[in-house]
């Protein structure tokens, strides 16, 4: 079998880390090409690959311009570089992963998914909820009828107050104009997954939320713009960046994004000098620290998801049917059956990698229909995407505008 050939647009930590699975994958795929405009991290992606020099590219132009190079390309820009490369390498013929959100306005997203329908790519978006082990175990569960007629859902994500500082106070997705919103940005993923448990079209949401914590007024007394600039609360306050990002283990995420060099010297000048470093009261962050979003889709099933940053623990899901109810959280599914009045417990393994392991097998999954030329196996499609798209763009239409919003209007 002929190895299919992969350039990387944005070799920032995620396009990283999608070519070391497609590296893993052994004789499925070959990252061949790069464009990253930060010349130490694309010298350092291709040392890594080994990638032939005339296929380092400064940027997504310039790898599109010319003859086609590759078979397929992975976009892993930020948010709000996904449309243009996405729509320019669909038209001129590759195949795409492409990370999520697929980009940052509605109209952005129906370009992308038009794209694919005119070029008949296999495109799969990276909604890694639908590949992780245990939220597909409770798809099947629900598919399968073990707890009846579906009638409502619940889920939540909490975020981690340190990851929130991390990448949506301080990091690349604080700021809605650099990037996008906070539910787009961090809970595609699991709006989509919502729906993909419903298997109905969404009617109508409404959501709350705001901006509450990560704000100046709430910054200590005394507090500098930096958390090296002598803050009298470094050493008690959970957000340090001395304890985040210098005093911890420097080459694992997401210490490991604020430098290419991880050794204690150049982790500390980063932070002195650059926006990891920055007091989390004192950023130019305006996406909301907590929102959720009720829904309501075909067959009178209800939904309900709230996105907090002040909690610990992973995201957790119940599934309430006419017959039982399941419950899944961290490593265990619990099915409870209301006839016989009993309870079943289902552990799952951990696997590594991002996600759970869902990366792995996005990318697993991806490439096998490259391969095949098959993409039923890719269960988060151009049309997929967009259909949940769309819902989470309802949402912050309604929060935003105080009101509920028919799925009809943003599709109308």
């Amino acid at each position: 079998m002929k190895k299919k050939t992969i350039a990387i647009l944005g070799a920032g930590g995620r396009g990283r880390g999608f070519a070391e699975h497609i590296r893993n994958e052994g004789f499925h795929g070959d990252v061949v090409a790069v464009a990253e405009p930060r010349q130490d991290y694309r010298n350092d992606f291709c040392a890594t690959h080994s990638i032939d020099p005339n296929m380092a590219f400064t940027d997504w132009q310039s790898f599109v311009d010319g003859p086609r190079r590759c078979d397929a390309v992975v976009i892993s820009t930020m948010d709000r570089d996904h449309v243009e490369p996405a729509v320019a390498c669909l038209d001129k013929g590759y195949d795409m992963l492409l990370e999520k959100p697929m980009a940052v306005t509605l109209a952005d997203c129906q370009a992308i998914e038009a794209a694919q329908r005119r070029s008949g790519a296999v495109v799969g978006v990276c909604h890694s909820l639908r590949y992780n082990k245990g939220f597909r175990k409770v798809k099947q569960l629900i598919s399968d009828g073990v707890i009846g007629r579906l009638l409502s859902l619940d889920q939540i994500e909490p975020v981690g107050a340190w990851h929130q500082a991390h990448s949506f106070v301080r990091g690349n997705w604080g700021n809605e104009k650099k990037s996008t919103f906070m539910l787009l940005a961090k809970s595609c993923h699991d709006i989509d997954y919502l729906a993909y448990l419903a298997e109905k079209p969404c009617r109508r949401v409404s959501s709350f939320g705001a901006l509450s914590f990560f704000r100046s007024e709430n910054a200590p007394q005394g507090a500098p713009e930096r958390c090296t600039d002598g803050c009298p609360v470094e050493r008690d306050c959970p957000y340090s960046a001395l304890k985040a990002y210098v005093h911890t283990d420097r080459t694992l995420w997401p210490a490991n994004v604020v430098s290419l060099e991880h050794d204690l010297e150049s982790h500390r000048k980063a932070i002195e000098t650059g926006p990891y470093g920055r007091c989390v009261y004192r950023c130019d962050n305006d996406v909301v620290d907590h929102q959720v979003v009720n829904m309501e889709f075909g067959g009178d099933i209800t939904a309900t998801f709230t996105m907090t940053a002040f909690g610990t623990g992973g995201r957790r899901v119940r599934a309430h049917g006419t017959l039982g109810e399941i419950e899944f959280g961290e490593d265990r599914i619990t099915i409870r059956d209301f006839s016989e009045r009993n309870t079943t417990e289902i552990a799952i393994a951990s696997e590594t990698g991002g996600h759970g392991g869902g990366d792995n097998r996005i990318v697993s999954e991806w490439l096998a229909a490259l391969h095949s030329r098959d993409d039923s196996r890719i269960v988060a499609n151009a049309q997929e995407s967009l259909r949940t798209h769309t819902i989470v763009f309802a949402a912050e239409k309604s929060r935003t505008e105080k009101r509920m919003v028919e799925i009809e209007e943003m599709t109308g």
